[in-house]
């Protein structure tokens, strides 16, 4: 067990810490405004006039992306279903909305690329830092499990991260069930554990579990998204191990 200091906060006995991946690790702004911009287009194709709608739901305004916004910290699923909604207002049957919405994401994915975005400068000196001092450490993601262990393998983190957890089918972030099912497989309970994230979700989602600490990040100081937050900083280097 270690002691973590954050800034004037300190938690003790911690075994493990859980990272949110996009926003938090990984700096993939670029990569989703692009998602979202050419899914809209896509679709505003089929049925004209619905792409500026769908851009402000995705929670794009031009080149600009909410990172609090629904194609920023929603699944994939979540993504479509919200994206099918404005297309069955159109009065398409629901069905035909999500098979359109599916295959415009689908499709946009495979146009900009599926190699994982940059991590953010520092994070993996900070994960490298903590595996040193004997924590484990996870991911917990709305991204797929798919998309998440691409982005471990991509980066070369297999070292660091013992647990990657993204959402497919089942539950979605701020469900606690994906946070106790990332404490079942590192063997750790609740109360030993920290997550680090950049979202409402990722706090609520911790908190709701019994975690020892909720530590939120935002790269663009908006205090805001991470509403729910025991503390937050703005570099990932601001979680020191000040006892192993």
């Amino acid at each position: 067990m270690a002691t973590i200091k954050c800034r004037n906060i300190t938690f003790a006995n911690i075994q493990a810490i859980f990272f949110d991946k996009n926003g938090t690790l990984e700096d993939s702004e670029a990569y989703l405004r692009s998602l979202g911009q050419k899914a809209a287009r896509l679709i505003d194709a089929q049925i004209p006039g619905i792409g500026e709608p769908l851009l402000m739901a995705f929670g794009i305004n031009s080149n600009t992306l909410d990172p609090a916004g629904l194609i920023s910290v929603a699944s994939r699923r979540e993504t479509e279903i919200a994206a099918a909604a404005y297309i069955a207002e159109t009065g398409r049957g629901w069905f035909e909305s999500l098979k359109i919405a599916r295959k415009a994401l689908d499709e946009a994915e495979k146009y900009i690329g599926t190699t994982p975005a940059p991590l953010f400068i520092g994070s993996l000196e900070i994960l490298q830092s903590l595996s040193a001092a004997g924590i484990k450490l996870g991911i917990i993601s709305a991204a797929t499990t798919a998309e998440v262990n691409t982005f471990v393998t991509h980066h070369q983190l297999i070292d660091y991260i013992q647990v990657q957890i993204g959402v497919d089918e089942g539950p979605s972030k701020p469900d606690p069930a994906l946070f106790l099912q990332a404490c079942q497989a590192l063997g750790v309970e609740p109360e030993a554990t920290l997550m680090v994230g950049d979202s409402v979700g990722d706090m609520q989602m911790a908190s709701d579990a019994k975690a020892a600490g909720c530590i939120g990040i935002t790269w663009v100081g908006k205090l805001d998204n991470v509403r729910g937050a025991d503390l937050v900083i703005n570099q990932l280097d601001e979680i020191q191990v000040v006892k192993a």
